[in-house]
């Protein structure tokens, strides 16, 4: 009897012993320090197992699947990210996905060209598709909200990291983004867009052509003097990169009439239509905007780029001069077969 009663004792201290390290060992099937399971709105309990089993993050799913029924959460699935670390055991995983703690995305905005673009790289970070993210960049009815339209949409877009949950829906992704924004137009900054009487969407879409004329930041001012000059002075802007953004044709190197030619049915055409684009051709960084609002004073109306490669250019208020440093410079395009 007495050896009867220590088997059972074993066999029960094996058997809490298997439990213990099945449910609070590490049960994870890779390689990596850390990888994502992403549950999906309205997924059931059988797709969250399967997305465990089926990008190898346990090693037991089925174990998981009796512990989850156990207390519940197979009744209470909150979609979203979740990041699971190497080594991480069925019990932490699942005490993670039944509180619905999930990890934001690190939405890096840097440059972007077009509203194209913005939803692609939506479509690529979050739950939603870029074709509905698209809708809501063209939606003027739900732009209205923020003072916006689908020509000025983006100029509520700052590039900088924002922190957004992975199933967020698209008019909260706009947002957050829109609080990024709010963020960056101080009273500071919108004191000096006034200044030079601008508002603060006229300045991004300033800075959204000197960012594409240039990545030499010390330049950026003096570029920006000869615009703001021109633009008091009611002259075309007459800047090369609304004309690939026209076409769009980012590959473009040089520009000639036939290109402009090809843009006359665009606003966007700036050597056709005075004053500024009907929104901005780019994302220009924070830098690239500070640098419109706190342009120097000079009487530059024209610039072209030196002949050397420096990402420089040469600045003067005389068209006689301007057309010498120009002719300089496609001389030197011609010589290193820049077409």
């Amino acid at each position: 009897m007495k050896s009867l009663v220590r088997f059972i004792f074993l066999g029960l201290l094996f058997v809490g012993v298997f439990a213990a390290w099945r449910f609070f060992g590490s049960d994870t099937d890779f390689s990596e320090d850390k990888k994502s399971l992403y549950v999906k709105t309205g997924s059931t309990f059988e797709d969250v197992v399967n997305g465990l089993e089926q990008d190898s993050i346990l090693a037991n799913p089925g174990s998981f699947a009796w512990a989850a029924k156990k207390i519940g959460y197979d009744n209470n699935i909150h979609p979203g990210k979740y990041v699971i670390n190497n080594g991480a055991s069925i019990y932490h995983v699942l005490r993670l996905l039944n509180s619905g703690r999930q990890t934001a995305v690190d939405f890096i905005i840097t440059k972007l060209r077009t509203k194209a673009d913005l939803a692609a790289k939506v479509g690529e970070n979050f739950e939603c598709d870029s074709a509905t993210f698209m809708c809501l960049l063209n939606n003027n009815d739900s732009l209205s909200k923020y003072k916006l339209d689908s020509n000025t949409v983006m100029t509520a877009i700052i590039p900088n990291t924002y922190d957004i949950y992975w199933n967020t829906n698209p008019s909260k992704i706009f947002k957050k983004l829109y609080s990024g924004h709010q963020q960056f137009w101080n009273d500071e900054r919108k004191e000096k867009a006034g200044a030079l009487n601008l508002t603060t969407g006229e300045v991004y879409t300033l800075s959204s052509i000197i960012e594409e004329e240039t990545n030499a930041e010390q330049d950026k001012g003096n570029i920006a003097s000869v615009y703001l000059n021109r633009l008091k002075k009611g002259m075309r802007l007459e800047a090369d990169p609304t004309i690939k953004f026209a076409l769009h044709d980012f590959a473009l190197k040089r520009i000639y009439k036939i290109h402009i030619d090809s843009a006359a049915h665009s606003h966007y055409n700036t050597y056709l239509y005075n004053g500024l684009p009907p929104g901005p051709i780019c994302t220009p960084s924070p830098k690239t905007i500070d640098a419109v609002l706190n342009a120097p004073a000079t009487d530059y109306l024209y610039f072209v780029a030196k002949p050397d490669n420096s990402g420089l250019s040469n600045f003067t208020n005389s068209f006689k001069q301007h057309q010498v440093n120009a002719g300089i410079y496609h001389k030197y395009l011609d010589n290193v077969k820049i077409k």
